[in-house]
């Protein structure tokens, strides 16, 4: 079996922390039964771009339950638990190309290596193996019947490839479900961005002023736990109805060159570049920190921090000051990468639960529905969606009403009123 980890040795740590995480994935667990009985991926090869963490590995489990042959590669140079990834390969027998820190040649080879399986299916985290495919191994594009992305970055790239006709396959925009945005990037982003923050700094946040850039679901939460945590939240928003919804959310609602004059800590969760940039540099307080939760490294204007500043060095192990001209320094955590997983462990294993088990039953939809359905990007099929819900209240113990007859014929009919 061919692979790339850093150490097979780490090993048995890996699959201890994999256990750990098992025993808060219910939902993925009686779909790896079920799996494990009917086999619906047998036959497919699925080629996963993703973060190579302890809910990944039980997401990998399930998938081979059903009779895949999975091939995983990391979605971000800086995201691998290399002790999940000797685990992988020394125990389930996945072929693993993924080492923490890796270069961003490092990080294309193992992409490729995961093509070069030739998979059937692809798995996604921000859609970089999908666009590689598309422009450096289009000979592959023929064997492929369907795909998922687990982003809202990934979700907007792939819409842009289908909107332009560049899209050759259909994928399903799991990020997108109600079972993963509600709950997985505001809540899972929203505690696993401010654990990262705090695990990289050890600064306590009640009293600081933390400026959130974008106000989606990932914005939201942050947002959310932020103030929880004693943080006066300042937002920053292009969108005017969800700048709305922040200032009716009781936030302060500001243009990025007036909150660069207040923050402390700057956040940005937004999915587009240069949202951070020399303009806002140049107006920050002495000691600001600068955090990215966007799925890409674009968010915060790298080399324009490095080409206002006339020193550079590492002060932790994700902390790096930047010395400007006037002497003020500022302080970006992570490289700019995802900081819950440069820094921290990620989402908490029991939102993954929803949003692996997402991934899960659409792969064994497209394998189901190969070569039916259009090439686009398509949404989760609502009937995955309020299954995945359902699972996960019955593993809560939480029970729900059910319509009455009568009920159910009042809402199908029109003709009764006041």
């Amino acid at each position: 079996m061919d692979y790339d980890i850093k150490d097979t040795s780490l090993a048995p740590q890996g699959l201890l922390r994999i256990e750990w995480a098992e025993r808060e994935m219910p939902v993925l667990r009686a779909i790896r039964e079920r799996f494990a009985q009917e086999r619906p991926l047998a036959g497919q090869r699925l080629g996963a771009c993703l973060h190579v963490t302890t809910e990944t590995a039980n997401l990998v489990h399930t998938l081979q339950a059903g009779g895949a042959e999975v091939y995983l590669c990391a979605s971000n140079p800086l995201s691998t638990q290399d002790d999940v990834a000797a685990a992988l390969v020394t125990e389930l027998g996945v072929p693993v190309f993924a080492i923490c820190g890796e270069d961003n040649e490092t990080y294309y080879r193992h992409i490729n290596a995961v093509l070069d399986a030739q998979p059937t299916l692809t798995m996604d985290d921000g859609a970089d193996l999908v666009t590689t495919l598309h422009q450096k191994r289009t000979e592959l594009l023929g064997n492929l019947l369907g795909g998922t992305e687990e982003t809202t970055t990934g979700v907007i790239r792939l819409r842009a490839m289908a909107q332009k006709g560049v899209l050759k396959y259909p994928i399903i925009a799991v990020n997108d479900a109600n079972t993963k945005y509600l709950f997985d990037n505001r809540y899972g982003t929203g505690q696993s961005t401010l654990d990262g923050i705090i695990r990289a700094t050890n600064l306590l946040l009640a009293g600081r002023t933390l400026v959130v850039a974008g106000y989606g679901w990932c914005g939201r939460g942050v947002a959310l736990r932020a103030r929880g945590l004693g943080a006066h939240v300042i937002v920053t928003e292009v969108n005017p109805l969800r700048a709305l919804e922040a200032v009716m959310d009781g936030f302060r609602v500001l243009p990025m060159r007036k909150a660069a004059e207040e923050g402390d800590i700057f956040v940005t969760l937004t999915g587009d570049k240069n949202v951070l940039r020399s303009e806002h540099f140049e107006v920050m307080k002495d000691g600001a920190i600068l955090a990215n939760s966007g799925h890409f490294n674009v968010e915060i204007d790298l080399p324009a921090l490095e080409e206002g500043a006339v020193n550079r060095r590492r002060l932790r192990p994700h902390v790096e000051e930047f010395t400007l001209r006037d002497g003020r320094r500022l302080y970006l955590l992570g490289e700019g990468r995802l900081i819950n997983l440069a820094a921290a462990e990620g989402h908490p294993a029991s939102v993954m639960d929803m949003s692996f088990a997402n991934q899960a039953l659409c792969a064994e939809y497209l394998a189901r529905e190969a070569g039916q359905l259009a090439v686009t990007v398509h949404s989760v099929p609502q009937e995955i969606d309020e299954e995945i819900a359902r699972l996960k209240l019955a593993s809560l113990g939480v029970e729900i009403d059910t319509l009455t007859p009568e009920q159910e014929q009042y809402l199908a009919s029109w003709q009764e009123g006041t």
